[in-house]
């Protein structure tokens, strides 16, 4: 036993960094080699406990790129995976699309809640992985599951709404169920958190991670107009469903609200492109200056 260990896959929000499409100042420096910003993948996390076998956490649409360029992941004879179990926390294609890489008939188990996975059920593609070797599992709110043997998880719902591509009008935002989920994982003593989906901090959910020896948060977007002042998009983070790093005085955000819960390690995540903490300036020195992380793709983290 090792410990539980962490590997961040990918650390952006959906799109990656650089975006296909986009020439917003952080997309131009992550193409750029003398910039010294890395280009990162679509939001994904492998946890283990020994090294050897892996539950990853978000089917990224860039899983193949991230396996290949993880060896720990790396298939160990001609038709193999240490890739034991996939657990989705939301229908967001930047969260279930990399199923349709992970087809190719080899054994694993696909965890998700009711609702998640009748989102999978609606969608004849992903008819693709077989039921002969992919082992289709429900998980219910705060019940026990354990998605490697020896490593228990629980997961919990975080106010959020419904996958882009489900929504009919407008959807209801900081919506608690099954559509969003964070998780948690116990071993060895230790304490952890993944919730890389979050509108807001309710006192319930501050009082949940209270103390925790880690926490992957959702550090989507910098300042909640952040996409409409960069002139990338015309919603804010909020209508997005995620919960902006820094608020104004009418609603603070989640680098104050979490700066207060004495957490051990705090790890931003599901970062998207247009967020300044992606570079050297003051955006990222509020962050690093609190004592939170800027996660990265092939970011390690054991709790021994």
């Amino acid at each position: 036993m090792t410990g539980l260990r962490f590997l961040v896959l990918g650390s952006a929000a959906g799109g990656g960094l650089p975006q296909w499409n986009c020439n917003c100042s952080n997309c131009a420096a992550a193409r750029d080699p003398s910039s010294g910003l890395q280009p990162q993948t679509q939001s994904s996390l492998a946890v283990s406990i020994d090294g050897e076998t892996w539950a990853i956490f978000n089917a990224s649409p860039d899983i193949g790129q991230q396996i290949q360029q993880t060896l720990q992941l790396h298939p160990k004879a001609l038709r193999h995976s240490p890739i034991a179990s996939v657990v989705i926390t939301n229908a967001d294609v930047d969260h279930i699309g990399g199923l349709l890489t992970i087809r190719e008939k080899q054994a694993f188990s696909l965890f998700s809640t009711a609702a998640i996975g009748s989102v999978l059920d609606a969608s004849p593609v992903f008819r693709v992985l077989d039921p002969d070797f992919v082992a289709r599992k429900t998980i219910r709110l705060d019940e026990d599951f354990s998605p490697l043997d020896g490593l228990e998880a629980r997961i919990f719902a975080v106010p959020g709404k419904v996958a882009l591509f489900l929504e009919d009008g407008e959807p209801e935002l900081g919506l608690e169920g099954e559509q969003t989920i964070g998780v948690e994982f116990v071993a060895n003593g230790k304490r952890a958190y993944y919730i890389p989906g979050c509108a807001t901090l309710p006192d319930w959910l501050c009082d949940r991670i209270r103390g925790a020896d880690l926490v992957f948060f959702d550090g989507t977007v910098f300042t909640d107009d952040e996409m409409i002042r960069v002139g990338t998009g015309i919603k804010t983070g909020q209508r997005m469903g995620h919960m902006p790093i820094t608020g104004d005085d009418a609603g603070g955000g989640s680098l104050e609200a979490l700066s207060k819960l004495g957490i051990g390690r705090m790890v931003y995540v599901h970062i998207n492109n247009t967020n300044p903490i992606w570079r050297q300036g003051p955006e990222r020195d509020a962050v690093t200056d609190a004592g939170f992380e800027v996660g990265h793709d092939g970011m390690e983290i054991e709790l021994a």
